[in-house]
């Protein structure tokens, strides 16, 4: 780790099988540690598990740093660690705590979101503020949201750790009356309901791709939408594909869906043209 601290351990979850294979993978962050020669544990439970406690505690950890773990850390296992345990979360808490904080985000049109840094207690972000940065929104995709808060996140941390380790920083309390909650998306949050205005319908898109990917179907067959534009015109029916400035386009309540990237029901990803270019039959239809 940057200035000068070491790494003593990498706590992630055990390798799980992945595909229609169901290959046994190790997480990313196994990968990375594996390769700098870090050591890993894996426990597959944190709650009454005297073998893990033991062996974090051998280790003398001065403080711990949680990113997407996952899991309810308890107090048996903070108290450990001298400094306790602090949590890069990706918005600005009490806003947005739970599972999807960059999704929802993004789903709710905000112009500003950036990553908080508390210090964990025994209830999901709930803890004491340590340090916050804000980040302006720029109609990015998840997957661009993410890296841009993963990096603020990571150079916030590098900040103001020296600082923390020398007790110079006052942990803040959250205002919980102010408290907001994410869920977890499943496949039918991501079907397009075409009656809704093309913005949200675009923000969708940004938001829920690539997990659980944003879906809706064409000819009994299931499209996805992998990435789309928006185009401030006056619309036809909803959910019908039509050609707009050479463009193809599908009708909502309020403008048009510019559809840019799609993948057809056992297709690989393609663009749009390519798929009007096999399917003389998609202009002119309605997407359900």
């Amino acid at each position: 780790m940057g200035g000068g601290y070491g790494i003593v351990a990498v706590v992630t979850n055990p390798d799980e099988p992945v595909g229609r294979k169901k290959v046994l993978t190790p997480p990313p962050v196994k990968v990375v540690a594996e390769k700098y020669g870090i050591k890993i544990l894996q426990p597959k439970r944190l709650l009454n598990n005297p073998e893990f406690a033991e062996e974090l505690k051998n280790l003398k950890p001065d403080v711990g740093i949680v990113a997407a773990y996952g899991k309810i850390i308890p107090a048996e296992i903070i108290n450990l660690l001298r400094h306790g345990i602090l949590n890069i979360h990706p918005s600005l808490l009490p806003k947005y705590r739970g599972p999807t904080p960059i999704q929802t985000t993004i789903l709710n049109g905000e112009k500003e979101t950036g990553v908080t840094i508390i210090k964990i207690d025994e209830e999901a972000d709930h803890g004491p503020t340590i340090a916050s940065e804000k980040l302006k929104m720029q109609n990015e995709k998840f997957i661009d949201l993410q890296e841009k808060l993963a990096e603020l996140g990571t150079n916030l941390l590098i900040k103001i750790l020296p600082d923390y380790l020398a007790d110079k920083i006052t942990p803040q309390p959250q205002d919980h009356s102010q408290a907001t909650f994410t869920k977890k998306f499943a496949r039918d949050d991501a079907r397009i309901n075409w009656d809704k205005a093309a913005e949200e319908i675009n923000r969708q898109i940004r938001a829920l791709n690539p997990e659980p990917g944003v879906w809706t179907t064409w000819n009994g067959k299931m499209l996805k939408i992998l990435e789309a534009g928006v185009m401030d015109e006056e619309s036809r029916q909803n959910g019908q594909v039509f050609q707009k400035e050479n463009k193809t386009t599908v009708g909502t309540v309020e403008g048009l869906i510019v559809l840019k990237t799609v993948q057809l029901e056992g297709k690989k990803s393609m663009s749009a043209e390519d798929l009007v270019r096999g399917n003389g039959n998609f202009i002119g239809a309605v997407l359900e």
